[in-house]
């Protein structure tokens, strides 16, 4: 297993990796912008399988002193909505900060700002790994060749009312993609029709021309001197499809037919 951390490239040199990745740049065309060999890039895009991290940011909803003051305003029986107003807090903020950590009753400053840090630790779980059951029934379908979009579909529908049994197709397709997971095992990679190893970004570094006409020309930019069709290269076609595939051009001066 490739370890992360072992790939030399400095924090920045990673973060400019991940904007171009997921910009669409070839793992080439990153090489060649950080210029390094595509082995240290390679293995930072496998790690993660093409999913760029997320950032290491805490927000922090509530500060230790504001907890404090909760702590006390609920001590001498103060209204949610009084502590609110004097920390300039929504009173759903405070409301909501009372019930995750005890009720009124048994709220406590350094208690709840305890919870909250081991809260914020990264990464979490996901309930692949906390549910065997679920894990069993979408190992089973993705072996089945079901899109990972597809067993989501199914476990809605099959467990309506069971939250505990549903799951994102993100969260299948991280699960298996991301090595630091470790939660599907690798080779329900194989079973998925589009057999990449990578998430790549949905529009190419390069201009995307599928479906379009190179070096098109607008009708809005055609000369005055073809608004009278008195040319028959100023007149205009229709298309005929016919029997057997058979297909006829016409031209058609547009003006008396």
């Amino acid at each position: 297993m490739l370890k992360e951390g072992r790939p030399g490239l400095t924090e920045e040199q990673k973060a400019d990796m991940w904007r171009r990745w997921k910009a669409g740049y070839s793992i080439r065309e990153i090489c060649q912008a950080l210029n390094r060999n595509s082995s240290p890039v390679y293995q930072q895009l496998a790690i993660r399988g093409g999913i760029a991290p997320p950032g290491r940011i805490r927000a922090v909803v509530l500060k230790m002193a504001e907890r404090e003051e909760i702590s006390r305003g609920l001590g001498s029986g103060e209204s949610v909505r009084s502590i609110a107003r004097r920390l300039a807090r929504a009173p759903s903020t405070v409301s909501r900060e009372v019930a995750r950590h005890g009720g009124r009753a048994r709220y406590r400053a350094s208690h709840a700002d305890y919870e909250a840090s081991l809260s914020a630790l990264r990464p979490k779980p996901c309930r692949l790994a906390l549910n065997d059951r679920l894990r069993n029934i979408v190992t089973s379908k993705l072996a089945l060749e079901w899109s990972h979009e597809q067993v989501s579909g199914w476990l809605k529908i099959r467990y309506p009312g069971d939250e505990s049994m549903q799951i994102s197709h993100e969260t299948i397709y991280k699960s298996l993609f991301i090595q630091a997971r470790g939660v599907l095992k690798k080779e329900l990679i194989k079973h998925l029709r589009t057999g990449r190893r990578f998430r790549y970004a949905r529009k190419s570094a390069s201009e995307d021309l599928r479906g379009k006409i190179p070096e098109a020309i607008s009708m809005r930019e055609r000369p005055a001197e073809a608004e009278d069709r008195a040319i028959p290269g100023h007149w205009e076609g229709d298309l005929l499809c016919g029997t057997k595939s058979s297909q006829i051009i016409t031209l058609v001066e547009r003006h008396s037919r």
